[in-house]
């Protein structure tokens, strides 16, 4: 088995590279903005601009999500298997796909948004919707997305950088969300005659401005981030293929465990964001205040910055989201129990939750890395790509579960759209929904990172060394060839 995968780079090159410093993790932190400025303005958005202003039913654009998912398990996976083989470019493997990327991506987010074909057939409207979604989604984000999340495995191979670039990768997202979420509703939704439209020009309009400041966002990027650990891919006859490489990650306990630890905790995630319009202005009956429990839900995020990467060197990934997702269990049960009438209780319990969830999600990026690490030592090649694209594929299934779920869920315990007052046995639903459910499933992630996944911090410490002794054993046997 070559154990040459990744090495190092050469006494020369080290010159001209310089430490991993705080530009690394902002330049880290723009590339996540930039590719929020264009995925939070679809799925906030996307929806509504078609329905409302296209004229789409949303069944249609229903099926056209959950469609897409089927087809990213393949274009994910693809783009990740074609960057992990193709030869790096000067900058490193992944930098120059920021590069070749950013301006298709955003100009199909632009087309995305434009209401060019709204006065169309039906026929018509459907397919550019179709095509828009697919190109920008399914193609260009993947091309893009795919090599930023696998970037961060060589920019640093020690533990604590690698938590600190996926902290302020999750910084970078919260800020993007605070400024679509909190900013653009204002620019494009009008009133007609007292009642609230979204206006087809000005969704135009913002998506253009949000797809200027994404590619300022990408160069930033590129210009902040280095690339330290250089993976040279094998001749063809010497890799493995797509098969073996694929079944051999089916084997990764790390990588497995990670999807499951995931994908749980992303449903619940998104079970709680879906279920707090129907909680607040349903079961406690004040609206208005959806955005202040949406501010305290994004809170422990901004809180944990400061501390998360240090908390992760000093005990470990693993054990951090422990500790966070037994504190998110017993929040969500607690309030289960007590089954509050007082909104300003639930925020308590909730912001708990959401501060047990942060303590995982925030480091989560970290993870990866040490799963691409567990696979080199494994099978002796990085695969960083094609591993980052499977993961980013179950985070795209969960995303797709949960939409579908909260919707199913409402049906099942006898929602009545349209305005209609609710019944006790349906608000006790709803408040069933949004605490013990999510309680539930973060248990489920819980028991899947204690008992499945298996890179504690001891482990992870132990595979970073062993790394480095084969890079450097590679790097001198280079060295010598030459």
């Amino acid at each position: 088995m070559s154990t040459t995968a990744a090495t190092p780079a050469t006494p020369a090159q080290k010159k001209d590279i310089r430490p991993f410093s705080w530009r690394d993790k902002l330049g880290y932190m723009f590339g996540d903005w930039g590719n929020d400025f264009t995925f939070i303005l679809q799925s906030t958005f996307f929806m509504i601009f078609y329905t409302n202003v296209m004229g789409i039913s949303a069944g249609h654009v229903g099926t056209l999500l959950f469609v897409a998912r089927i087809l990213d398990a393949f274009t994910d996976v693809g783009a990740g298997r074609l960057i992990d083989t193709l030869k790096p470019g000067r900058s490193g493997r992944f930098k120059p796909w920021l590069l070749r990327i950013m301006i298709p991506v955003t100009i199909m987010a632009f087309l995305m948004f434009s209401p060019f074909v709204a006065d169309g057939a039906y026929g018509t409207r459907l397919a550019w919707m179709v095509a828009t979604y697919i190109l920008w989604g399914s193609v260009f984000y993947t091309l893009i997305n795919i090599p930023y999340g696998s970037m961060a495995s060589v920019i640093s191979n020690d533990p604590g950088h690698r938590a600190s670039l996926s902290v302020f990768r999750s910084l970078g997202g919260t800020l993007a969300n605070l400024a679509i979420s909190v900013l653009l509703p204002l620019v494009v939704f009008v009133q007609v005659s007292g009642q609230s439209e979204m206006s087809g020009t000005r969704m135009m309009w913002a998506a253009l401005g949000c797809g200027v400041l994404a590619v300022i966002c990408y160069l930033l990027c590129v210009v902040n981030v280095e690339e330290r650990i250089t993976t040279p891919p094998k001749q063809k006859d010497q890799r493995q293929g797509l098969g073996r490489a694929l079944g051999s990650m089916l084997t990764n306990r790390g990588l497995t465990g990670l999807i499951a630890t995931a994908l749980f905790m992303l449903v619940a995630f998104m079970m709680l964001g879906g279920m707090m319009p129907y909680m607040l202005n349903e079961y406690f009956n004040n609206g208005q205040l959806l955005s202040l429990v949406n501010f305290v839900g994004l809170a422990p995020t901004l809180l944990l910055v400061p501390v998360a990467s240090k908390l992760a060197k000093t005990f470990g990934k693993k054990e951090v989201g422990t500790v966070g997702l037994i504190l998110g269990v017993i929040s969500g049960v607690l309030l289960f129990v007590i089954r509050t009438d007082s909104p300003y209780v639930f925020m308590v319990g909730y912001a708990l939750l959401m501060l047990g969830v942060s303590a995982l999600n925030i480091l989560i990026w970290a993870f990866i890395t040490d799963v691409i690490d567990l696979q080199e030592i494994r099978t002796g090649e990085r695969n960083d790509a094609t591993v980052y694209g499977m993961y980013s594929w179950s985070r795209k299934l969960g995303q797709a579960i949960a939409g579908g779920l909260v919707g199913w869920a409402l049906g099942w315990i006898g929602y009545q759209s349209g305005g209609v007052e609710q019944s006790q046995s349906v608000l006790d639903g709803i408040y069933t929904l949004g605490t013990l459910v999510p309680a539930l499933l973060l248990l489920v992630s819980l028991l899947a990172l204690i008992f499945w996944y298996p890179l504690t911090k001891k482990r992870v410490d132990e595979n970073v060394a062993i790394l480095e002794e084969r890079h450097a054993a590679a790097a001198a046997s280079a060295s010598e060839q030459a």
